[in-house]
């Protein structure tokens, strides 16, 4: 029984490295364990129980922490900043047409309207999030555009 766990540590560290999905990691514990159990001539019923339980544990404890090191977290970038920023609308936004336009530090991004109204030309809008290479905006209280805007990017 102890090669036939070596050989399922092995097989389960395979399979870990090639997903990199935290998915066998755990029966590579256990195995290992139970080898041990093994290797001390315990019972097979013991090495089962033992792979069982400590697979089981680890994944209880240990997956919770192991997934918030491993997880991809986003990391704000230039076009982060805007978000919050105004700017003026230099094409009509027109969510069902399809159109809309704005300028913000010299660059001009697709635009549309956050809650679907049109919004004219020449408005102020502030910059709500950004989908993609297209701005959600929404009119801003009659404010000229933030000089901060016009100077990024």
């Amino acid at each position: 029984m102890l090669v036939f766990w070596l050989v399922g540590v092995g097989v389960f560290l395979v399979i870990e490295a090639i997903s990199a999905a935290l998915c066998s990691i755990w029966f590579a514990v256990g195995a290992l364990v139970a080898a041990a159990a093994a290797a001390l001539g315990g019972p097979i019923w013991l090495q089962i129980v033992l792979f069982a339980a400590v697979s089981g544990v680890c994944f209880a404890v240990l997956y919770p922490k192991l997934k918030r090191l491993v997880s991809h977290h986003h990391h704000p970038t230039n076009v982060d900043m805007l978000i919050g920023q105004t700017c003026p609308v230099t094409q009509r936004i027109d969510n069902l047409a399809g159109t809309g336009a704005v300028t913000i530090a010299g660059k001009t991004w697709s635009a549309r309207s956050a809650d679907g109204q049109v919004i004219e030309p020449e408005a102020v809008v502030r910059i709500k999030s950004i989908h993609g290479v297209k701005m959600i905006v929404a009119p801003a209280k009659q404010e000229a555009p933030t000089e901060e805007a016009s100077a990024q990017i």
